[in-house]
């Protein structure tokens, strides 16, 4: 019971009533009675003037009734006055009251406490004590105000008077849509699935990186699946209490079974369902316990008993297999970031309610956000939202939702930083090296925006988009990342001959580049096609501490020098293209240095003298261009066929036998090398 509710019942009024009664009353019918010193109490007595007398022993007072014609003080109180002494006075008191021998005579009174008075001092300690513990049990866990009620469950009964979302307002992951319409149809007509001997999923585990909108998808089942629904997060499971865990899980299935059919929605999974014995020598704990429950109340689920359980995780690597197998988990639906359609759809749905221009093209803004999830283009939309109501407009326009996409992938740009000429000219030719380079390879995405304005943690950046999704990466774009991801510290060497530490992420992102493709994508001739070391993604104290690197020191010291050598390479493209078009480097830096920020269409006017190349053959060591040379297994008559394209005359066939192999495709995990790059 919190204080809010304490003071909003009854109890507390009704106690502050009782004590106003009882002060009125004890005012009210008191005797009138008036204080006296002890020495006017004396004088009374002595003067004749006391017709009667009472002495409380213990108390040490005397209560006096005056004769009728004697008034004490100014005021008349009454007939009856009291005098208190103390104890080494007690014998002259006597005495004294003694010598007066009043008229209605004198006595003395020895009180005592009555029996329940006696019980109730003897038990209000005791009484004290369980009220506090009944007040700091009923507070701890959560507010509940019920003594011992932290074994209940804490989910949330979503009821159908709350604000409802429904499948219309997600978009962008139609297929995870797909699968969740189908379970609420199992909820609704079980009947037609078993008829044809199908078994109701027991599970869905719904995973995929922060922000695809995986939380939204639960709610929408909520709002549209017509049957209670039981919302809770897996941290919510566990306390500090041995057993807690176990009892809420136990709790929770046993409402949703009374209550079939039903949905349980459990957030962030992860929390509760790790890998056993990931812990620090992997010792069972109570995280461990709660999830053995969950494993058991899941497989106890009777076959007809239509309670669907609904997980979220973006961490599905780290999930006990036992949760993750069929019969549990038998639908694991992947929410992946939205392709250039599911982008546009997302923005149209978070348009609504906010007054856009005219000429806004909401899919001009999706093909400018690759890679993007369903979050961050809520951002960029409330960004350009806030942005308008800042500057005092009405409606959002194109160059609100632009800053607001500079804001969501850079950070908010700092006005107030005020840079010198030489710090600015450097930081220009920096970004010009960028630009350059990339403008100048075969296998790069377009430059779209190069900026001097600093910008979170960058002096500058330079924005290379692609101009449609991108789901693997060629060998031939990774080589040519590296080479503009060094344009910008070659054209500081070039220029000034004194690098700065300005390029210090374009040298830690290209030294990772390189290594993901000599360890894991098998992208070096003396590795080998063969993956290196373990992921780092998949981190278990106890676990995985004792896994040593799975290959030699001789290994090791090569891939290092294949690394060096991409980077190398890179260094010596990059330092080769600004060489050849240092007039077109110098032309962008003035333009930087007099308009600050050029975007795509003022850039295409720059870069016109420039020629795209394709300069692989400096990637390659002899002996990898002899193997490229090698003559390929299919006709180039074949090999046309197979590509869609008619066959070649003789001459370029035989010409055609020269060509470089087919580029390599590399299947990137989401995220690993996104779409679009930023080179700071």
């Amino acid at each position: 019971m919190n204080l809010k509710r304490l003071i909003r019942g009854p109890a507390l009024w009704i106690v502050l009533g009782v004590a106003i009664l009882w002060i009125a009353a004890s005012t009210l019918l008191a005797p009138t009675v008036q204080r006296v010193d002890t020495s006017v109490g004396l004088e009374l007595l002595a003067d004749g003037k006391v017709d009667q007398a009472l002495i409380t022993d213990g108390e040490q007072r005397v209560d006096l009734t005056l004769t009728k014609d004697y008034v004490v003080g100014d005021e008349n109180k009454g007939k009856s006055v009291e005098f208190y002494y103390v104890a080494p006075q007690g014998e002259a008191i006597v005495a004294a009251v003694a010598d007066a021998n009043p008229d209605g005579g004198f006595n003395s009174d020895v009180p005592k406490q009555s029996w329940w008075a006696s019980l109730l001092s003897l038990l209000l300690p005791f009484i004290i004590i369980l009220a506090i513990f009944w007040f700091l049990m009923s507070n701890m866990q959560g507010g509940g105000s019920k003594v011992m009620s932290f074994g209940k469950s804490k989910a949330k009964l979503v009821n159908k008077e709350s604000p409802q979302v429904s499948f219309a307002d997600v978009a962008g992951v139609d297929e995870a849509v797909e699968e969740l319409v189908e379970i609420k149809e199992f909820l609704a007509e079980p009947a037609k699935f078993q008829a044809v001997g199908a078994k109701i999923p027991k599970g869905v585990l719904l995973y995929g990186q922060p922000g695809t909108g995986k939380t939204l998808l639960a709610r929408a089942v909520a709002g549209e699946a017509g049957v209670p629904f039981y919302s809770i997060s897996g941290s919510d499971f566990v306390e500090m209490f041995v057993g807690v865990g176990a009892s809420r899980v136990r709790d929770l299935f046993e409402q949703a079974k009374q209550n079939a059919p039903a949905i349980i929605f459990i957030d962030e999974i992860d929390a509760v369902g790790r890998h056993r014995g990931a812990g620090m020598g992997g010792g069972h704990d109570e995280r461990e316990q709660t999830l053995n429950q969950m494993l058991v109340e899941m497989d106890g689920f009777d076959a007809n008993a239509n309670v669907i359980l609904i997980a979220a995780t973006n961490r599905p690597d780290i999930l006990d297999p036992a949760l993750l197998r069929p019969g549990r988990f038998d639908r694991q639906v992947a929410v992946d970031p939205p392709d250039l359609k599911g982008r546009a759809q997302i923005l149209t749905v978070h348009a609504k309610g906010k007054p856009m221009a005219p000429v806004v093209d909401l899919e001009a803004v999706a093909r400018r956000t690759p890679g993007f999830t369903g979050a961050d283009l809520a951002n960029v939309l409330n960004e350009a939202a806030l942005l308008t109501a800042r500057t005092g407009g009405q409606l959002i326009g194109d160059h609100e939702l632009d800053e607001a996409i500079d804001r969501v992938i850079a950070g908010p740009q700092k006005r107030t930083r005020i840079m010198k000429l030489a710090q600015q000219k450097i930081t220009a030719y920096h970004e010009g090296g960028h630009a350059i380079v990339a403008a100048a390879l075969r296998y790069t995405d377009p430059v779209t925006k190069v900026t001097i304005l600093p910008r979170g943690r960058a002096l500058g950046y330079t924005m290379v988009m692609p101009l449609e999704d991108k789901y693997s990466t060629t060998r031939n774009e990774l080589l040519d990342t590296l080479a503009y991801s060094m344009g910008g510290r070659v054209a500081e060497e070039l220029v000034f001959h004194d690098p700065t530490t300005g390029a210090s992420n374009d040298i830690e992102k290209a030294t990772e580049t390189a290594r993901t493709m000599v360890t894991q994508f098998g992208m070096s001739e003396k590795i080998g096609a063969i993956k290196l070391g373990q992921g780092s993604g998949e981190v278990f104290m106890g676990r995985d501490m004792g896994h040593g690197r799975e290959y030699s020191e001789t290994v090791a010291a090569l891939v290092d020098v294949e690394v060096r050598r991409l980077i190398e390479a890179a260094h010596d493209e990059a330092w080769s293209i600004l060489v050849e078009y240092r007039e077109v480097l110098d032309d962008l830096v003035l333009q930087l240095l007099e308009h600050e920020t050029l975007n795509q269409a003022e850039l295409a006017t720059i870069f016109a003298p420039i020629v795209k190349r394709d300069a692989r053959d400096i990637w390659l060591s002899s002996e990898e261009r002899a193997v490229s040379h090698r003559p390929p297994v299919l006709t180039a008559d074949e090999r046309a066929t197979l590509n869609g394209n008619p066959p070649l005359p003789q001459d370029q066939a035989a010409a055609a036998k020269d060509e470089h192999p087919a580029a390599v495709i590399v299947e990137v995990p989401p995220g690993e090398f996104p779409g679009a790059g930023l080179q700071d």
